[in-house]
């Protein structure tokens, strides 16, 4: 796959995550993961999961609010651990969760980078060798 391939796939991807962020909040790490979604999909709701008390009090939060998620952590060991831990509690709570575009955008950008605050300058690049 060449990048101009990789790249219509993930503006694919980042089209459909703002389409579902309309109606779900995304949880993700922390705050330059906010800045970076932000340029690239403009507003959404979100918990930053590690700020905001980890993985149980963001699974507390969404159940009390009502709300669906999508699991967005980085691609690295301790995103992996989060994500697990929220699959855990989400479940648990029976709150409706994605977790295939974390999936999806990790198998298309895990060899160039391993988080999503990164995200924003790899779709930079790509746009760029256009």
């Amino acid at each position: 796959m060449n990048d101009r391939e990789r790249l219509e796939m993930i503006d694919a991807i980042l089209d459909e995550l703002s389409e579902m962020a309309e109606e779900r909040v995304i949880l993700i790490e922390g705050l330059k993961d906010r800045a970076a979604l932000g340029r690239l999909i403009g507003d959404f709701r979100c918990i930053m999961v590690q700020r905001e008390g980890g993985p149980l009090r963001a699974a507390e939060t969404l159940f009390d609010n009502g709300d669906k998620a999508i699991i967005l952590t980085d691609w690295d060991n301790k995103g992996d651990i989060i994500a697990a831990d929220l699959e855990h509690h989400l479940s648990a709570l029976g709150i409706e969760y994605d977790t295939t575009i974390r999936r999806r955008l990790g198998d298309l950008c895990r060899k160039d980078i391993k988080d999503i605050e990164s995200l924003d300058s790899l779709y930079a690049r790509l746009s760029l060798t256009l």
